[in-house]
């Protein structure tokens, strides 16, 4: 079976119909515009501009949802976008919706398509001592052969008053307890798909680094999974299981025992006649 984390093309389609079905991205826009704005008013308050990273920032729409709430507490300072993102496709759609957008003038994007391990060692040859006021990984820490020391790293680029925010799939949300119970069987140990925010706070515990956490409920449209030969039920079933053509390539009995954790009544609730299927995630700001 082949992870769809290495086909960017097919990994981009199914992400939009994690979009198109779920409210992921709906959920998280409340978060910024109810909870964020206060946090955000609290970030390098009077000074001239501040710098953002983006770290896995995909084809942008969150990161730039938090910009201009950003900008709305600091509507007189510049922003300096830093953008992290391996895909060249995601990137691509980016820079296509900053310039569809009226009134960014005041960010200045720099790209680099690469991953977060390849930028970590880029940022130490630049050489620099550029601190960061928000910096944002979101939804991209499964892809890191160590979270807990990529937090660390981009944690020690923050401004004395800067936060990161993470957002991971929440520690008991019905993908989460998928990917954890298939995890040795849909992917080799080395991947963290298996990560969620339950893990990551435990290392924060640990290392006693001062957090807030911020539950954010979504449910995901599912009842396609259960037709056989559906394109589109087919195309979730990757994006659930992280495989590339999951129906065809997955052995009979793991297919089988997949779609029955799909269906069961702790995982997906039946709402006329649709199964929607918790894919709840937790965002933590870690303060610097």
């Amino acid at each position: 079976m082949q992870n769809l984390v290495n086909d960017h093309s097919r990994y981009l389609q199914t992400f939009e119909l994690l979009l198109a079905n779920s409210a992921e991205h709906q959920c998280m826009k409340e978060f910024i515009h109810s909870t964020l704005p206060d946090i955000l008013a609290s970030i390098g308050a009077g000074e001239p501009t501040l710098n953002v990273m983006g770290v896995g920032s995909g084809s942008g729409e969150i990161d730039l949802e938090i910009i201009k709430v950003l900008h709305e507490k600091h509507p007189t300072a510049k922003v300096d976008n830093e953008v992290v993102e391996p895909s060249k496709e995601m990137l691509n759609k980016y820079k296509t919706l900053i310039s569809k957008m009226p009134g960014l003038d005041y960010v200045t994007s720099r790209w680099n398509t690469m991953t977060a391990t390849a930028f970590e060692k880029e940022w130490k040859m630049r050489n620099t001592d550029k601190k960061m006021h928000l910096i944002n990984l979101i939804q991209m820490l499964y892809y890191v052969k160590d979270p807990g020391a990529t937090v660390s790293f981009y944690r020690s680029l923050l401004h004395k008053d800067g936060k990161a925010l993470v957002i991971l799939l929440a520690g008991e949300c019905s993908w989460a307890r998928l990917v954890s119970t298939f995890h040795d069987q849909l992917w080799d140990n080395k991947t963290n798909q298996d990560l969620s925010s339950k893990h990551l706070k435990i290392f924060l515990d640990s290392k006693k680094i001062p957090y807030r956490n911020y539950n954010l409920k979504s449910l995901l449209d599912i009842t396609e999974c259960f037709t056989p030969g559906n394109e589109k039920g087919e195309r979730i079933l990757d994006l659930l299981t992280e495989v590339v053509e999951f129906s065809k390539s997955a052995p009979p009995e793991l297919k089988e025992a997949v779609l029955e954790f799909l269906k069961h009544p702790d995982n997906s609730q039946e709402v006329n006649g649709r199964f929607l299927f918790d894919c709840s995630t937790e965002a933590l700001l870690i303060d610097a």
